[in-house]
């Protein structure tokens, strides 16, 4: 049982959380759920002993291994896939190396009497109790099934990491955790970045495999397969439900309900005392009732009622300046990285006002044929981007690209032009950031705040084609729904590529398939595609 006591989290004059205390026991699967910003990243590092509280402490037993998978990492490029993800073992390895030298030392020393001897024997002693306690595990086999598992094909085990990109090398990270068999693993974003295949594996994996976890996913479906209990981290404190997700949602209202319901009795109580003081104030032969109700009214621990996010995020993209009638025009694209083909001759057509999405399993091209379209790399055959086309893009990385070192409102301040400037405050406030939220420095957002102030970025120029590459990592549920709606709203051209089941539904009109060095096209939306493909779910798509 790992026991978090009476953490506090501030900074710069703001308290983040307070008090906050709660047990992890075995088998324990819980979702940390809250509002972009709320605490629950800084909770994780802290349980993960990578970030120190202010105030409180994480206790548990000596031998507990904690294992965390943070947001973003950054990792070494000097060995290959299988190398990396074999440092799982590397404890267990440096056991049996150093088990090996001491024993040969034994096979030559005379020393026998020696305090030397005896402390190299004593040693020996305690290696071999903890060596051959663990299971005998054939290491490398172990280590294939893992990659496989997150969608590393075996050509892929000897490449070096430098080969991969940041989501990959999240996956090997990963691969590591889960190799380690800790019993606290601690999952920050985890399914940014996979397909849809790794993650059923991974839930897989976790529900059977794993002992205790706390997971951060703005994927509901995941959280839901995983979890069953629900800590929610708002306005400082934190709320345990024994619950699923989606369970915990119908808590949740209750909850507000009865607070509401409480706090508007509370409201009359303190109404009606308050009018009994101002009308008898001054009256002699009342002194001693004025004074009491005073008195009890400082007293008074007024009833908070938790913030439901209603700060609205009116999201609304300009209008659209008018584009030719074929925005995007490809004809027989074949793009190769060395002796690796991503897709060969591929050709698509996206109408003026069509929404398409993009599927199809992770290094299939999607992410290729955007970059293709940007004319960010070369290819072979025939690309053309339409008469009067102007493209906003969202890049997976976009988060990413932000200035660090300036605030939020600087952010913004340096692209405005015209009567927008006058309206940073309100463009700011509608995407929830607001009172001194604006003035803090973009570094110290979380990443759900970090993608919020770059769709910002995008909202500021009108542009008739938008294309976003997994727009709704690190978003909360709340602004991924509002910003679903926008979409559906945008009168230009949209092209989406993106893992999550809920987002695509009801929002791509045409399907293009990657897959097996191809590009199919399917003149229907998401659940067309599916019936066509004798498919269940969305989950299904990549396999």
């Amino acid at each position: 049982m790992i026991n978090v006591n009476n953490v506090s989290v501030s900074f710069g004059g703001t308290t983040l959380f307070s008090d906050v205390s709660f047990s992890i026991n075995e088998n324990d699967k819980i979702a940390l759920m809250g509002k972009n910003g709320a605490g629950k990243s800084t909770l994780l590092k802290i349980i993960a002993g990578a970030g120190q509280p202010t105030s409180g402490n994480i206790s548990g037993p000596k031998d507990a291994v904690i294992a965390y998978l943070p947001q973003h990492l950054l990792t070494q490029d000097n060995l290959t896939v299988f190398e990396e993800t074999s440092k799982a073992f590397e404890e267990v390895y440096q056991m049996r190396d150093e088990l090996e030298e001491l024993n040969k030392q034994l096979e030559t020393r005379t020393d026998y009497e020696s305090d030397d001897y005896m402390k190299v024997i004593e040693r020996v002693s305690e290696l071999s109790e903890k060596f051959y306690s663990i299971e005998e595990t054939n290491y490398d086999a172990e280590v294939e099934k893992v990659l496989k598992g997150l969608g590393f094909l075996r050509s892929d085990f000897t490449r070096p990491t430098s080969e991969f990109s940041g989501g990959w090398r999240m996956r090997i990270e990963l691969a590591k955790i889960l190799l380690k068999k800790p019993d606290l693993i601690l999952l920050d974003e985890p399914t940014n970045h996979m397909d849809i295949e790794s993650i059923q594996w991974l839930e897989e994996f976790l529900v059977t495999s794993a002992k205790a976890v706390i997971v951060i996913s703005h994927d509901r479906a995941f959280v839901d397969n995983i979890t069953n209990r629900t800590i929610e981290v708002t306005m400082g404190r934190i709320y345990d439900y024994k619950a699923k997700y989606t369970h915990y949602l119908q808590l949740r209202q209750e909850r507000r309900q009865h607070q509401l319901k409480a706090y508007e009795e509370q409201q009359r109580f303190i109404a009606d005392n308050q009018e009994f003081i101002d009308r008898f104030r001054g009256t002699y032969s009342k002194t001693l009732q004025v004074q009491s109700r005073v008195k009890m009214l400082e007293k008074l621990e007024v009833i908070e009622i938790d913030e439901v996010d209603t700060s609205a995020l009116r999201l609304k993209f300009p209008p659209s300046p008018r584009s030719g009638q074929y925005p995007v025009m490809v004809e027989e694209l074949t793009k190769t990285y060395g002796d690796h083909v991503v897709f060969e001759k591929a050709s698509m057509t996206i109408e003026r006002g069509e929404k398409v999405a993009f599927v199809g399993k992770n290094g299939e091209g999607k992410s290729t044929m955007i970059k293709a379209i940007m004319g960010e790399i070369d290819f072979e055959g025939g690309l053309k981007v339409g008469h009067g086309a102007k493209i906003g893009y969202f890049a997976q990385n976009q988060a990413s690209l932000l200035d660090e070192s300036i605030t939020v409102f600087d952010t913004i301040d340096q692209i405005a032009v015209g009567d927008v400037r006058v309206k940073i405050k309100d463009l700011l406030g509608a995407f929830m950031f607001s009172g001194d939220d604006t003035t803090k420095k973009v570094k110290v957002l979380s990443g759900g705040e970090k993608t919020r102030l770059a769709m910002i970025k995008l909202l500021l120029e009108p542009v008739n084609v938008l294309i976003l590459d997994e727009p709704t990592n690190h978003l909360d549920m709340k602004t991924k729904d509002i910003i679903k709606e926008a979409l559906q709203d945008f009168d230009g051209t949209l092209i989406l590529v993106s893992h999550d089941r809920d987002f695509l539904d009801g929002l791509a009109n045409k399907v293009f398939e990657f897959g097996n060095k191809r590009v199919r096209e399917h003149f229907t939306d998401i659940k067309g595609f599916l019936e066509y493909k004798k498919m269940d779910s969305l989950k299904e798509i990549e396999k």
